[in-house]
């Protein structure tokens, strides 16, 4: 057994991949969004947008208690329903304030990538998240429809000084 970096070398493999996955019904969860594409080149060009995943570590014990993805360039999809910061926090680990700091750094490295104007979208009624992008400075912009998950999604701005 290998880990390989998906390429086109592999078209046909993926393709049968995301086939099986979607005939299952099942969420296909941590795979990089291939179910929205029917086509491999379209999906490799959207991973390379995906560049800066990090792990938020309690310092005591070192237990990872939530993860948070920061997108440095926005496809067609991010910029309709995925916005450029995607975070989760551990079931267990949830209502302790985790969400909040970890948007607030993730912020402080948007600066620093030059991204002053972050978009960050959540399910409607998601309270918690609303919570945590407002607590950051989030400015509701409104509510779209994403037609696949049937979803309504709330998106937020958040204008970096």
């Amino acid at each position: 057994m290998k880990l390989l970096t998906p390429t086109m070398e592999f078209d046909r493999e993926i393709q049968a991949f995301r086939r099986e996955y979607l005939k299952s019904g099942e969420s296909m969860d941590g795979g990089a969004s291939l179910r929205k594409f029917e086509n491999t080149r379209d999906w490799l060009n959207q991973l390379d947008e995906l560049e800066s995943e990090f792990i938020f570590v309690r310092e005591e014990d070192r237990k990872i208690v939530g993860l948070i993805q920061i997108r440095h360039r926005l496809n067609e999809y991010l910029s309709q329903y995925g916005g450029h910061i995607g975070y989760c926090v551990l079931p267990s680990e949830r209502r302790k304030g985790y969400a909040t700091q970890m948007l607030s750094l993730a912020l402080q490295t948007c600066r620093t990538l030059d991204i002053r104007d972050v978009l960050i979208t959540c399910l409607a009624g998601n309270e918690a998240s609303q919570k945590t992008i407002l607590a950051n400075g989030g400015e509701f912009e409104g509510v779209v429809y994403e037609p696949e998950s049937r979803s309504r999604i709330e998106r937020y701005w958040i204008h970096l000084k």
